[in-house]
């Protein structure tokens, strides 16, 4: 009978056991208890392996040179014998046979003693548009001569065509230079004096 109930004991007592150990394993045991580790971070950092770049280097090219101006032409003399035209012409006929050049009356020589006497006589140039176009014509015009010889006051009185050829007449007849009039060893200015300038094509 005791051994029975000592047997009934141990039986529950082994159960209970079992059962506990049971629960034990199914809850994790004591590990369950204990906060868990945190991840293990690994980064993983790629460098690219270094490269010998050959760097080209682009060279600008030379700034070009700046075109040169163009050398002023000097204001010289025309030159009555150079035809800087693409044709033979005559660059500007002056003539003064006939022509009142005011000396001393109409009519009246250059040569006479004491009379203002021409020592340089520039021919104009003939204007190149009215070369282009075979334009003909003439200019007169008065003017001064002063005590030293030279051209002033010059004017245009009457021009045939109007205005083409005014300025090249002009222009000419103002580098015209006298030996000035003399009177009892004295230069003297003359004034009102007139010449026709004519603009011809010979040969055209």
């Amino acid at each position: 009978m005791v051994r029975a109930i000592v047997s009934i004991l141990l039986g529950a007592a082994v159960t209970f056991a079992l059962f506990v150990f049971m629960a034990f394993l199914i809850s994790g045991g004591a590990q369950r208890a204990e906060a868990p580790e945190p991840p293990t971070r690994i980064d993983i950092v790629s460098e690219p392996p270094e490269q010998d770049v050959d760097t080209r280097r682009r060279t600008p090219p030379p700034q070009p040179e700046p075109p040169e101006a163009p050398p002023q032409q000097p204001d010289a003399e025309p030159d009555t014998a150079d035809d800087t035209l693409s044709f033979n012409m005559d660059m500007g006929g002056v003539d003064l046979g006939g022509t009142d050049t005011g000396l001393d009356g109409p009519g009246a020589g250059l040569g006479r003693d004491g009379d203002a006497q021409p020592i340089v006589r520039i021919e104009p140039r003939y204007p190149p548009a009215a070369a282009r176009d075979g334009i003909e014509g003439w200019v007169r015009l008065s003017f001064t001569i002063d005590e030293t010889g030279g051209v002033t006051d010059v004017q245009v009185i009457e021009s045939q065509p109007r205005r083409v050829f005014d300025q090249e007449a002009r222009r000419a007849l103002m580098r015209w230079r006298y030996a000035p009039r003399i009177v009892d060893g004295v230069a003297q200015r003359q004034e009102g004096l007139t010449v026709q300038l004519d603009f011809t094509m010979e040969g055209q």
